[in-house]
């Protein structure tokens, strides 16, 4: 579930959004302030955030600067104005996406719904971060899990499921993987391949009831979601 941070000011405005964001699935917060706005985004770590650019205590353009130094959280900002210039700074001081009151909330949803895959996709180039149907993972943190839940890996077995998911759909040879996962000291011993291999279909085909790893006869493995 995606968390959503409102800083408006204007207290219907705010309920209205919670209210259908809520209706969406998303868990929501507010505040009516920059000061606290920013605040919250520091200590709740929303996925994204829906900024008012006319704000007490602190404007949204300054909540919005001063994210940016340390956050790359999607932000869309709302205002009242229809100023062009407004409009440029917002987007120069790092805002993603732009709405002026009074708006449609189906336009919302939608601009919502892009910014935050966008986002996700965006991360997942830096980390090198996969997913197919449900199994997804990360190895930036050595993670993964299916459906949301973790999955519990040594290192070594991470490090094969990367390497033939690096591989989605080639047939790998047991030799490429002793060379690539573990190394050439490990070179001819190519049943620990085979060990591995029988590790990681328990942890994930067996257990999820899927199918990731396929044997090739006479080659060695192909890493293909079923």
């Amino acid at each position: 579930m995606s968390k959503i941070l409102i800083v408006e000011d204007e207290v219907k405005i705010a309920r209205f959004v919670t209210l259908e964001l809520q209706h969406e699935g998303y868990e929501v917060a507010v505040a009516h302030d920059g000061r606290t706005g920013l605040q919250m985004c520091e200590s709740w770590q929303p996925d994204l955030l829906i900024l008012d650019l006319m704000l007490p205590e602190l404007s949204g353009i300054e909540v919005c600067r001063r994210l940016r130094q340390t956050s790359d959280i999607p932000i869309i900002m709302l205002t009242a104005k229809d100023d062009v210039s407004d409009k440029v700074m917002g987007l120069d001081m790092g805002a993603d996406d732009y709405m002026t009151k009074p708006f449609a909330i189906e336009e919302l949803l939608a601009r919502i719904r892009v910014s935050l895959k966008k986002h996700r996709l965006d991360r997942a180039k830096e980390t090198g971060a996969r997913t197919v149907g449900k199994l997804h993972i990360e190895p930036a943190s050595y993670s993964a899990n299916y459906d949301g839940q973790s999955i519990t890996l040594t290192k070594k077995e991470f490090d094969l499921l990367n390497y033939l998911w690096q591989h989605e759909g080639t047939a790998v040879t047991r030799d490429d993987l002793l060379s690539n996962v573990w190394g050439y000291e490990f070179a001819g011993d190519t049943n620990i391949v085979d060990v591995y291999i029988r590790y990681l279909r328990q942890k994930i085909d067996d257990k999820f009831t899927i199918k990731t790893i396929h044997t090739i006869r006479a080659v060695g493995y192909m890493f293909k979601y079923e």
